[in-house]
């Protein structure tokens, strides 16, 4: 029986069903499924009552977890244990609108802990590179991961969301997004772009005759556009500086407006790789230091 069940185990009972738990562990539901049948039939005893989309453990599953945390705390901590040389290089596709805020932060903290782990960065869009990290030429790659559906053979890791907004020159004062979308040009974000294709969806659904008078793929041209008074536009801003060498007034789309999830996307055969936990503890750390100097240069 693999560990890796009675990890599933502990994430089933304290999300309260399969399918939360799926997404803590970056499997599907069928998989804790099938990983919690085969732990039943190990056990010999049954370790839920499955009622609707809830299961609620039983006192068998409980006791397993309370045997089994403490070993599987060590055993994770003895992984993680610092004084293992983390050495190799490690190719990491990133998407231009990302690469400001997160690059160097990450490079600077992998220079200090990890020294003898080289990074080797490579722009793209997501679509590219998420191509490229299942055929083995990238190792990882922090892209927008995809609103529906997963890919065989690769796993997800959260790093940060961004809500769209609708952007308008500074001396805009007023308006709804309706008005300012029905006074201005609509410069719109690249199509092909995860981005690009939200922002549209939102555009064609309040204002379905509205149609673009230019489409760029920069998000800082986009803005320095608007910033001079020339449209309007629908998309995220992952670096706010950008906001800041070009203002503009930001717009809320409403109460629920387009999210777009920004995740690292690794093989699955590359779970347990040393190096590329590196590389993600060290970018999650470098997200916190600047959204902090964001949050106190305010």
């Amino acid at each position: 029986m693999r560990l890796e069940a009675f990890q599933t185990l502990g994430a089933v009972i304290s999300e309260g069903s399969f399918a939360a738990a799926a997404a803590i562990m970056n499997l599907t539901p069928s998989a804790v499924s099938m990983q919690m049948k085969h732990l039943e039939q190990y056990l010999g005893q049954p370790l839920f009552s499955r009622a609707g989309l809830h299961v609620q453990p039983t006192a068998m599953a409980h006791q397993v977890m309370a045997a089994m945390r403490d070993g599987l705390q060590q055993i994770e901590a003895l992984r993680r244990r610092h004084t293992v040389v983390v050495e190799g290089t490690v190719r990491l596709g990133l998407i231009e609108s990302i690469q400001p805020l997160v690059l160097p932060g990450t490079m600077r903290l992998l220079r200090e802990r990890h020294p003898r782990l080289l990074l080797r960065p490579q722009r793209g869009r997501s679509a590219g590179l998420i191509d490229d990290v299942k055929a083995g030429l990238l190792d990882a790659a922090v892209v927008a991961q995809p609103e529906r559906g997963r890919v065989a053979g690769l796993l997800w890791y959260p790093l940060l969301q961004r809500e769209l907004v609708l952007i308008a020159p500074p001396d805009e004062k007023g308006g709804t997004v309706r008005e300012l979308l029905g006074r201005y040009d609509w410069i719109r974000y690249d199509r092909s772009t995860m981005t690009g294709a939200m922002g549209a969806r939102y555009v064609r659904r309040l204002m379905p005759e509205k149609r673009s008078t230019l489409e760029l793929d920069s998000v800082t041209a986009i803005v320095a556009m608007v910033s001079a008074g020339l449209g309007v536009s629908v998309l995220q801003v992952v670096d706010p500086s950008v906001c800041e060498r070009y203002p503009v007034r930001r717009i809320r789309l409403g109460a629920t407006p387009p999210v777009l999830q920004l995740s690292v996307v690794t093989r699955k055969d590359d779970a347990d790789s040393r190096l590329l936990q590196a590389v993600r503890e060290a970018m999650g750390l470098a997200l916190q230091r600047a959204s902090s100097s964001v949050a106190a240069g305010r």
